[in-house]
C-alpha cells in the first residue's frame, strides 16, 4: 500500500526552542526505531562541523543543504544506499531554502511517501517573509506555529536585530547569522514602539526648545 507523507512547516521566532524541538523529535524516532535524516542549510556557520546543537546543550549530525543543493536528487542517492524508505526528513533553519529546494522537498513527500518537517523562522527583522518559509506557507499540507512570549507577555511575531547598545537595527542585509547578541524576539506591539522611541531620541538633538 503507498504510504502517505507530508510536508510540515514548524515556525516561530528566535529562542522559541524550535531547534531543541527538531532535536528530541530526532530521538524519538531513533527510540522507536524509525529511519530518519537530519539537514541543515550550510549558510547557518555558527557550527564549524556538520551538526545541528540546540542551546540547551544536545546536537545531532546533519547533512548539510548547499545554495545549489537538488534534494530530491540527495533524496534518491539516500534511497539507492539503503533499500528501507527514510521515514522523516528533519531540516533546521528552513528560512534559508531556495523555494525550488522547498519544491523539491515536496517532490520528495509526494513520490516517496517521506514525512518532511521544516522547522524555521517566519520573517526577517523586518518582518519580511524568507524566501524558502515564503514558499512553505503556499504549499506545506501542515503549518504549525511555536509560540514564545514577548517580555511584555504578549505573543512574539517579530525578530529584530539589534545593535551593540540595544537599539534596533532597520537596515542591512536580510540573512546576518547571530544569537542572543544580534537578535531580540518581541512582539509586534513593542517591536513598533522601540522604533518610534528610537527616531524621536534621533530627532532630539534638532529639535529647538527655545
Amino acid at each position: 500500500m503507498y504510504k502517505k507523507g507530508k510536508l510540515y512547516f514548524r515556525y516561530g521566532t528566535m529562542g522559541s526552542a524550535k531547534t531543541a524541538l527538531l532535536l528530541t523529535t530526532a530521538y524519538n524516532f531513533e527510540e522507536r526505531g524509525m529511519k530518519y535524516v537530519c539537514m541543515k542549510p550550510v549558510i547557518d556557520t555558527r557550527e564549524a562541523t556538520n551538526v545541528i546543537r540546540s542551546r540547551i546543550g544536545i546536537e545531532r549530525e546533519c547533512l548539510w543543504i548547499y545554495h545549489n543543493t537538488d534534494l530530491y536528487e540527495t533524496a534518491k542517492e539516500l534511497f539507492a544506499k539503503d533499500s528501507r524508505v527514510i521515514d522523516w526528513f528533519l531540516v533546521d533553519e528552513a528560512q534559508f531554502l531556495t523555494a525550488d529546494q522547498v519544491d523539491q522537498l515536496a517532490r520528495v513527500v509526494d513520490d516517496f511517501g517521506s514525512n518532511v518537517i521544516c522547522y524555521g523562522l517566519r520573517t526577517d527583522f523586518k518582518s519580511h517573509l524568507f524566501e524558502g518559509s515564503r514558499r512553505l506557507f503556499e504549499i506545506a499540507d501542515t503549518l504549525d506555529e511555536i509560540k514564545s512570549t514577548c517580555t511584555c507577555g504578549r505573543k512574539t511575531i517579530i525578530n529584530a536585530r539589534i545593535d551593540t547598545n540595544g537599539d534596533m537595527v532597520e537596515e542591512g542585509e536580510q540573512v546576518e547569522i547571530g544569537g542572543d547578541e544580534r537578535y531580540l524576539a518581541v512582539c509586534r506591539k513593542c517591536w513598533r514602539n522601540k522604533r518610534i522611541e528610537q527616531a524621536y531620541r534621533s530627532a532630539l538633538p534638532f529639535i529647538d526648545l527655545d
